[in-house]
């Protein structure tokens, strides 16, 4: 259905590269699987994936690599009504087919990397926090983090998670957690930008997040739910 593509271009479009010399990164993956459908979308430090069911199946899997320009332009025209949505491939263009009108992109020709190696796996520390709570935190902290780099410092220790952001005039912003969090004592910085807007696109009243330490990548999610993943690089403040 359009509401279904539309919903999976949108969990995801946020992570694209702009004009980033790799330019395959400049635009979105659709990874055709039978009747699934991934879209993959990574600018270097941080990347979305997530997946829907297709009514009908592609002849044999694809990947494809749609540029910013016609995603953007997809979710211009795509609704969020039952419609369906059907898109068809060649070797060079990608079409969408829906209700009165007919769009074509080209598509990026290049390798996408494999998306599947940046998902960290076995991940030691587990965070539960309550959605809108933790994205309001963010939104506050963020106001004093340095307007550069956007580094934000993550203490977790048992039942509380300290946020902490300072910037070159030497102001400091703090705030306080109760997390449901029992593992060992760590501090890994983020970018308050990368993490908030992954915190936004989780349709989910709790977030997971998952770490091992200070140099390796975060993954969140919805509890219990894999089709929908953001991993955030880690940053050295």
């Amino acid at each position: 259905s359009q509401r279904d593509l539309k919903r999976l271009l949108e969990r995801t479009a946020f992570c694209m590269a702009q004009q980033d010399v790799r330019y395959y990164l400049n635009g979105l993956l659709l990874d055709l699987q039978g009747k699934r459908v991934r879209a993959v979308a990574t600018d270097g430090h941080r990347m979305a994936l997530s997946e829907q069911d297709a009514t009908n199946s592609a002849k044999g899997d694809r990947q494809v690599i749609v540029p910013r320009k016609g995603v953007v332009e997809m979710l211009r025209f795509l609704t969020d009504s039952e419609d369906p949505a059907e898109i068809q491939l060649s070797n060079n263009h990608l079409r969408l087919n829906i209700k009165d009108l007919t769009f074509t992109t080209k598509l990026i020709d290049g390798r996408f990397p494999d998306y599947n190696k940046v998902i960290p796996a076995n991940q030691t520390k587990q965070v539960r926090l309550v959605k809108e709570t933790f994205k309001e935190t963010l939104n506050r902290v963020a106001i004093l983090s340095n307007e550069k780099y956007r580094g934000v410092r993550f203490a977790l220790s048992k039942g509380l998670m300290t946020i902490t952001a300072h910037n070159p005039e030497q102001e400091e912003a703090q705030e306080e957690l109760e997390i449901d969090y029992r593992g060992d004592d760590i501090e890994i910085g983020f970018n308050v930008n990368y993490m908030s807007e992954a915190v936004s696109a989780i349709e989910s009243p709790e977030i997971e997040l998952s770490l091992n330490d200070p140099n390796s990548s975060c993954l969140l999610h919805a509890p219990g739910n894999s089709r929908h993943l953001y991993v955030v690089m880690p940053m050295r403040l």
